[in-house]
C-alpha cells in the first residue's frame, strides 16, 4: 500500500506533468541509425539523398542510439491523451522527407506525433519555441545552441558496441555525472584555482550547503516527478535515477545533502574516484548516461548510449580527479 502522503505527492506530480509535460526534442539521427543515408548526402549531394530517401520511404529505419531510452520513457505515459512525456522529432530534413521517419515511428509503435523539419536550417530557434526540457542530437552546433538557450542538451555518438545487463525490463535507467551536469561548475572552478586539497577543504566546509543547479538540474527535477508518479508501495519506481561521479569521500557528502535539499532522490550513487565509469554503467544496465568530460564519454560509449554535455573545460584538462 502507498501511504496517504505519497499519494498526495503522486497526484501533485501527475497534475504538474499533465499541465506541462516533460518534453524531449530529438534529432532523427539520434532516434534512428541514419549513418548510411548521411554518407549518401555527403558523397553524392542533396538530389541523390532525396531520391534515396523517397525510394525507401516505406522501408523501416534501424534503431539509433537513443531509441531504447525514448521508447521506455514514452511507455510511462498512463493516458495518451494526457501524457507526462512528449517527444518532439526535430530534423534538418525537408517536410517531404519526413514521411520515412514517421512511417518508421508508426511501425515501431512509438507515440510521437509532433515534429519540426527545417530543410537544412538550424534547429536551435525551435528548441525554446517547443519548450524543450532535454535536447538530444549528434550535431554539435545544434547542441551548443540549445545550451546557449539554457536548455539541457547533449551530443550523442554511435550506439554502444557492447550490451548492458538485462534487469527489470519495464524500467528506464538514466545515469548522470554530477559537477557541471546536474550541479553547477562551482566546485570545478574551486579545483582549478586551489587544486585538489583546496577543493576537498571547500567541499567539507560546504557539505551542508546544497549546490546550485547545473545544465541538467531542471531536467532532473521534472524527471523526479515522473519517478514519483511511478513509485510502488515498496518505494521502487520504474524511473531509476543514478549518479556516477569521480567524486569520492569526503566530497561525496555535499552531493547527498544537495539531493535532499532539492527533493530529487537518487536511486543509486557511485563515487568512483579515479576508476573508470564504464563497468558501473554496464552493471546497472543504464539506458543513457550524461557527462561533461569527453574522457568519460569515450570510455562509457562502448557499453551505454552516452551524451556529451558541453562543459567548462577542455578534453585534455580533466576536472576533480580523486
Amino acid at each position: 500500500m502507498i501511504h496517504v502522503g505519497m499519494q498526495l505527492e503522486q497526484e501533485a506530480a501527475r497534475e504538474s506533468l499533465i499541465n506541462r509535460p516533460l518534453r524531449i526534442g530529438i534529432s532523427t539521427r539520434s532516434l534512428f541509425d541514419l549513418d548510411e543515408k548521411h554518407r549518401v548526402f555527403e558523397e553524392q549531394g542533396v538530389a541523390a539523398y532525396c531520391l534515396y530517401q523517397r525510394d525507401r520511404e516505406n522501408i523501416l529505419l534501424p534503431k539509433g542510439t537513443a531509441f531504447q531510452v525514448i521508447q521506455r520513457i514514452l511507455a510511462l505515459n498512463d493516458d495518451p491523451q494526457k501524457p507526462y512525456v512528449e517527444v518532439i522529432l526535430m530534423s534538418r530534413n525537408s517536410p517531404d522527407l519526413s514521411l520515412r521517419a514517421f512511417n518508421s515511428i508508426n511501425s515501431y509503435g512509438l507515440p510521437i506525433k509532433l515534429g519540426s523539419f527545417t530543410s537544412g536550417r538550424p534547429l536551435s530557434p525551435y528548441i525554446p519555441a517547443w519548450n524543450i526540457d532535454l535536447f538530444l542530437s549528434n550535431d554539435a552546433s545544434d547542441v551548443q545552441a540549445a545550451v546557449a538557450a539554457d536548455t539541457a542538451a547533449a551530443k550523442l555518438g554511435m550506439p554502444p558496441s557492447e550490451g548492458c545487463a538485462l534487469v527489470d525490463e519495464d524500467e528506464v535507467r538514466i545515469a548522470f555525472d554530477g559537477d557541471a551536469v546536474l550541479f553547477s561548475a562551482e566546485s570545478d572552478l574551486v579545483y582549478k584555482e586551489k587544486g585538489l586539497e583546496g577543493f576537498l577543504q571547500h567541499e567539507v566546509e560546504n557539505a551542508m550547503n546544497p549546490m546550485l543547479g547545473g545544465p541538467f538540474g531542471e531536467f532532473l527535477k521534472k524527471l523526479s516527478m515522473l519517478r514519483t508518479i511511478h513509485l510502488n508501495g515498496r518505494g521502487v519506481s520504474k524511473v531509476r535515477i543514478c549518479l556516477v561521479t569521480a567524486r569520492n569521500a569526503p566530497a561525496h557528502a555535499r552531493v547527498v545533502h544537495t539531493f535532499r535539499a532539492w527533493g530529487t532522490p537518487a536511486d543509486e550513487a557511485h563515487f568512483v574516484g579515479p576508476n573508470s565509469k564504464a563497468p558501473i554503467l554496464k552493471s546497472m544496465g543504464a539506458h543513457i548516461f550524461f557527462d561533461d568530460q569527453e574522457k568519460h564519454i569515450l570510455g562509457a560509449a562502448a557499453v551505454v548510449p552516452a551524451g556529451h554535455v558541453p562543459g567548462p573545460h577542455t578534453p585534455d584538462n580533466p576536472i576533480i580527479p580523486a
